[in-house]
């Protein structure tokens, strides 16, 4: 009887070899596995899930009322993950980095076979995946909600993948935390400071943003960012997080300063582009208009919008039509309206999922805007009667066509009396009155006439 050789090349020893290789493979992988469905990293996902779906929909004053417009959407992403879910991430990751000097397996686990970087990356795993992993999902409710009223490009879609690795960033940096500094007090400590770096020094309204403030938003909806914004910014926290790791755990030390340099070099294209980060974009701003007379136009981000626009104009384009003095066409966008234009409300914060959260009230603002002149200030004479009773006319007409959608807004008792005139004249009296009115300059008192 043959017996089966025993040469290293020899069959007999391939499936040796292959349980050899998977049982292998199982034990790399099976302490990244404890440690990910384990602890509080899966309750850190969850609570990031959470509270950003809750901020983002108390921030848009109705349940799932978000925005159609899609820059607007991730930037409101960005403000409720990061100032939010921020701080949680760098608290649980410093609670999950001190769980070994709460236990007192610290010097047990560093007398384990495997190096000191492995065991604290598989270690740091729950901290970086986790926050990211609730953080995506979370932005992946709206986006998808919204993605069939929404538009405005791809290039926003990248802010929050890089919103992502910034959450997991600080739960790297919460994790290094925890390990160095052995107090129940550091988690908590770490949230108030992560909170008030990324809240307090946000720009406010008119300035630019903050560029090495991941959570800092911009305002003007016919932008998009540079294509390396967003990789920029996952390398600024990013690099500096791998960096902080390196510096606790790795062998070389001064291999920290590849992470580092990364670090430095982002956040100097970020400091140094400053505005430039964000372009015009021809595309977004390009007007799509309907083919009604005045002709109602918006931008492109709102295309999905202009059946709702035009149908909240409709009433008032029906008494305007054909009228000296009235509009050719109402215009929203970066440009400023031409003389025979009238600018229009920008309907992207007033929707929500290709609709208009108050139709009636998108009216009556648009009719403030027809007729929001901008006077000198030699024009203005509140002592004067006349001009007292021209304001009274204005606000009068306002009113009359279109009467705002909000509880409460009654006219005043001396708006009330021009308001009941204007209604008790035929439609033939009303006509020649507003076309009148829209001859008239509004900034001479006596040149306003009188219903």
């Amino acid at each position: 009887m043959k017996t089966a050789r025993t040469s290293s090349g020899s069959p007999a020893d391939a499936p040796a070899a292959a349980t050899a290789t998977t049982s292998a493979a199982v034990r790399r992988v099976r302490p990244l596995r404890g440690e990910l469905v384990h602890g509080i990293g899966p309750w850190t996902g969850a609570a990031v899930l959470v509270t950003v779906l809750i901020v983002m929909n108390a921030h848009t004053q109705s349940p799932f009322a978000w925005p159609s417009r899609r820059g607007e959407l991730t930037e409101l992403l960005r403000g409720a993950g990061l100032v939010i879910g921020g701080p949680l991430s760098a608290a649980a990751g410093c609670w999950h980095g001190g769980r070994e000097r709460r236990r007192r397996t610290l010097e047990l686990r560093r007398s384990f076979a495997r190096g000191g970087m492995r065991q604290a990356l598989v270690a740091a795993a729950p901290a970086a995946l986790w926050p990211a992993v609730g953080y995506l999902l979370a932005a992946a409710v709206p986006l998808l909600a919204t993605w069939p009223y929404s538009d405005g490009g791809l290039s926003h879609l990248a802010l929050p993948l890089a919103d992502a690795l910034a959450l997991a960033a600080l739960g790297v940096l919460g994790f290094v935390a925890g390990r160095l500094v052995p107090w129940r007090l550091t988690a908590p400590l770490a949230a108030v400071m992560v909170f008030l770096l990324i809240a307090t020094v946000r720009s406010g309204y008119g300035q630019d943003p903050s560029p090495l403030n991941p959570a800092d938003v911009h305002d003007f909806a016919w932008d998009r960012p540079v294509w390396w914004f967003a990789p920029a910014s996952a390398g600024w926290l990013g690099g500096l997080a791998a960096a902080a790791l390196l510096l606790y755990a790795a062998r070389r030390r001064a291999t920290a300063l590849v992470p580092l340099t990364v670090a430095v070099g982002c956040a100097a294209a970020l400091v140094s582009a400053g505005p430039g980060l964000w372009r015009p974009d021809p595309g977004a701003a390009r007007l799509v208009c309907d083919d009604g007379t005045p002709q109602v136009c918006v931008t492109a981000v709102d295309r999905a919008l202009l059946p709702a626009v035009s149908a909240a104009l409709a009433d008032l384009n029906d008494r305007l039509r054909g009228l000296p003095g009235a509009p050719v066409r109402w215009v929203d966008g970066p440009r400023p309206p031409t003389s025979d234009e009238a600018q229009l409300p920008s309907p992207g914060p007033e929707s929500a999922r290709g609709r208009l959260k108050n139709p009636q009230q998108y009216g009556h603002w648009a009719v403030q805007y027809l007729f929001s002149e901008t006077c000198e200030p030699s024009d203005h004479d509140p002592e004067n009667p006349a001009w007292r009773r021209a304001s009274d006319i204005n606000s009068a007409v306002i009113q009359w066509l279109s009467p705002p959608g909000s509880a409460g807004a009654d006219p005043l008792p001396e708006t009330r009396e021009y308001v009941d005139r204007l209604n008790a004249k035929p439609p033939a009296g009303q006509r020649d009155y507003l076309a009148r009115y829209l001859t008239s300059d509004t900034c001479r008192a006596d040149q306003v006439p009188v219903p």
